[in-house]
């Protein structure tokens, strides 16, 4: 059975002991919807970015953001990376919000197909491998890891994920998913998609931590920052065999646990320097609005018009204030017309 090696050093339990502080913090702090709205747009983007980019996609986050807005009709390669990757946040994010995820083998396989669909083979999509994979140095191309034989991946998959579910309210939610994350690239488990794989599912497990803003956060940007830093931590080097045994855990945990308080901190800091103006602040008929259309997926005037007494004339201003705002969008014509959030 997996049994994970680490030590509870001062730095990871210092590290640990923040988080918990931070995540207290957060969670005391109001803000009106539109700004929380616009955070949670901002983090998915810049997830995106980042989790992409860390596996080479050259697309810069300006980019990144025009692509997420526009949804463009010819798209290359990169481009869909970027889309699969925010469609499977936006899913996560959805499964969040409606109840706890069960960590399961068909929940990471449904992953690792968001994010690789129409980009790898159709027989590589949502399956474990049964072929051999190496993982190359990128910059000198040279085999650095030799992860384990397909024929040990399903059983060392499912180790793991006892491991995480029976330990699940025993260990720390941190160390938890931290484990998760580096044992997964260890095993890497797919022929592609296994970074980003980690990434997604590695946020859920951290729902744990009971962050009531927990959508406002790019735990992949801090990884992108440094991508070579990334990859040390992360990775080991040598023949799985010869190495399974010793691996420890401790210095990976201690990295990931320093950049969920890195990206804590600049969330904290970017919505402490928001400024509360009249744009920002939303009337109780626009909270009526946004409500709709996040418990049943968009709103017509005619819904809008069941759930508040205001005139016709004054339901078209609400819905312009709301586009104007970027929050929501406008789709349709004359009846059939229909609005979602951006």
């Amino acid at each position: 059975m997996f049994s994970p090696a680490y030590t509870i050093t001062d730095k990871l339990l210092g590290n640990i002991k923040r988080i918990g502080i931070l995540v207290v913090e957060l969670n005391h702090q109001h803000y009106p919807n539109t700004v929380l709205l616009e955070f949670e747009q901002d983090a998915r983007a810049i997830s995106s970015h980042a989790s992409t980019s860390i596996e080479g996609n050259p697309l810069p986050l300006t980019d990144v953001k025009k692509i997420l807005r526009s949804k463009p009709a010819n798209i290359r390669k990169s481009e869909q990376e970027v889309i699969n990757y925010n469609h499977a946040l936006t899913y996560l994010n959805d499964r969040l919000n409606k109840s706890a995820i069960i960590l399961t083998l068909n929940f990471i396989l449904s992953i690792q197909k968001q994010v690789t669909v129409k980009l790898i083979p159709r027989s590589n999509i949502g399956k474990l491998r049964v072929q051999p994979v190496f993982v190359n140095n990128p910059r000198t191309g040279k085999t650095v890891y030799l992860p384990p034989d397909a024929k040990d991946v399903t059983n060392l998959i499912s180790e793991l994920i006892t491991f995480i579910n029976v330990n699940k309210g025993i260990i720390d939610p941190l160390i938890l998913a931290g484990i998760f994350h580096q044992q997964f690239v260890v095993i890497h488990p797919f022929m592609d998609g296994n970074g980003r794989t980690a990434r997604l599912v590695t946020k859920a497990l951290l729902t744990d931590m009971s962050l009531d803003t927990f959508n406002l956060f790019s735990f992949e940007n801090y990884y992108n920052k440094n991508v070579t830093n990334y990859f040390t931590y992360v990775g080991v080097q040598g023949n799985y065999y010869d190495i399974y045994k010793t691996i420890d855990f401790t210095s990976w945990l201690e990295y990931f646990t320093q950049g969920l308080i890195d990206e804590f901190l600049r969330v904290q800091k970017e919505l402490a320097l928001k400024t509360i103006s009249p744009k920002t602040i939303l009337q109780p008929y626009h909270e009526k609005i946004l409500g709709f259309i996040k418990e049943k997926g968009y709103v017509t005037d005619r819904d809008y018009a069941k759930i508040t007494d205001r005139a016709k004339a004054t339901r078209t201003l609400d819905f312009a204030r709301l586009i104007e705002l970027n929050l929501i969008k406008r789709y349709g014509m004359g009846r059939g017309t229909y609005y979602k959030l951006v």
